[in-house]
């Protein structure tokens, strides 16, 4: 996982939640529930292929 990969989820947090708050007190709750998850869904988007290739080196790790 390199260093640039952290700095975007990180500023994908510190952007939705901003703008979750932002939606919320203008009352806006569903539009800042669906901007939570979209930004849950991007987040995930970039972490499965790492979790994946982690699998992967674990299993060639331990294969016989």
């Amino acid at each position: 996982m390199s260093v640039a990969l952290i700095f975007k989820i990180a500023a994908v947090g510190i952007l939705v939640s901003i703008l979750s708050q932002i939606l919320k007190h203008s009352g806006r709750e569903e539009q800042a529930f669906i901007v939570s998850l979209a930004g849950l869904i991007l987040v995930l988007m970039w972490i499965v292929p790492c979790i994946y290739d982690l699998f992967t080196t674990v299993q060639n790790l331990f294969q016989l």
